[in-house]
């Protein structure tokens, strides 16, 4: 590493490959055709590695498959692990439909179901880990276990003033687009913030920029925004988290101590609401310790995935 934490590199600074490899690319990929109920016919991209009992693992907004580059081949030892593309992110279909949150998390457990993984154990990062938080709320079968990996999902000024400014936004998708399309590479190293920046390359500019190149794209990226982080839905959230006072299925919670994306005071915030949740606190490391943190973050994880 080097410079201070968060301190991104001038863009054109970037390297074209990253700097400590990985299999993303040698995973295997499989497209699977699913008759939706909240998005019709969809096509969702899904990479699977390694041999053990199935691992779910969910990306969040922003982001892809990709993301789980540097966890795939540790993971892999262990587990069979299924990544898939959210249904509007990367090579999945991006249909033009609400993406509510409860319509992206039953979509999820559709996935679940295509992939004859039911029962499994899940890791979701960011808005991955609050999508399946919301599956686990109303079926919880669909997995046995959660990790959820510095994920949204209670309201906090922020997501109160993005969601305000979205209200007012005559058509938010237009303006956002506006922002994006002239240069979604560009747009994706300003968004996507890591402990260590020196692990950037034009290789992730580019998987991230892919579901940002055409207007449906656009839409579901802002929909996501308006609709799947809307803060009244996260109100309406924490409310049935204080009612149960209990998680369906085994949680645990693991936030980084810094975070300019989501503070980790959400995590605190659950814990308290869920005292039964496992916390976990990692320090240096970001909203994505799976990309700049492994190591620490799978010596938390993999134990609670595996008791």
């Amino acid at each position: 590493m080097s410079g201070r934490p968060f301190e991104q590199l001038p863009f054109g600074e970037v390297p074209d490959l990253p700097r400590i490899p990985h299999p993303y690319f040698e995973t295997e990929a499989r497209t699977l055709r699913i008759s939706s109920e909240p998005f019709g016919d969809v096509d969702v991209h899904v990479r699977v590695h390694g041999s053990g009992p199935p691992l779910l693992l969910v990306h969040g907004l922003m982001t892809t498959s990709y993301s789980f580059r540097y966890v795939l081949e540790p993971l892999g030892k262990r587990f069979t692990v299924f990544v898939p593309d959210l249904i509007g992110s990367g090579r999945s279909s991006k249909p033009r439909a609400s993406y509510a949150p409860d319509r992206l998390a039953r979509s999820l457990g559709e996935v679940i179901d295509a992939l004859g993984i039911r029962g499994a154990a899940a890791i979701g990062n960011s808005m991955g880990g609050y999508l399946l938080m919301r599956l686990a709320l109303f079926d919880s079968g669909a997995m046995k276990r959660l990790v959820n990996l510095h994920s949204p999902g209670l309201p906090t000024p922020r997501m109160h003033a993005l969601s305000a400014a979205f209200a007012i936004l005559p058509r938010p998708a237009s303006v956002l687009g506006r922002l994006v399309r002239w240069n979604p590479e560009r747009w994706v190293h300003k968004n996507v913030h890591y402990y260590d920046e020196t692990l950037k390359s034009r290789e992730e500019h580019r998987e991230y920029a892919r579901g940002l190149l055409d207007d449906g794209g656009i839409e579901a990226f802002a929909r996501n925004l308006s609709e799947t982080l809307d803060a009244s839905e996260m109100a309406r959230f924490e409310r049935k988290l204080r009612e149960l006072g209990k998680f369906p299925i085994p949680l645990q919670l693991v936030y980084a101590e810094r975070d300019p994306m989501v503070p980790p005071s959400v995590g605190e915030r659950l814990s308290t609401l869920l005292p039964d949740a496992r916390f976990e606190r990692l320090s240096a490391a970001s909203h994505f310790a799976h990309v700049d943190a492994p190591e620490a973050f799978l010596r938390v994880a993999v134990p609670f995935l595996e008791p």
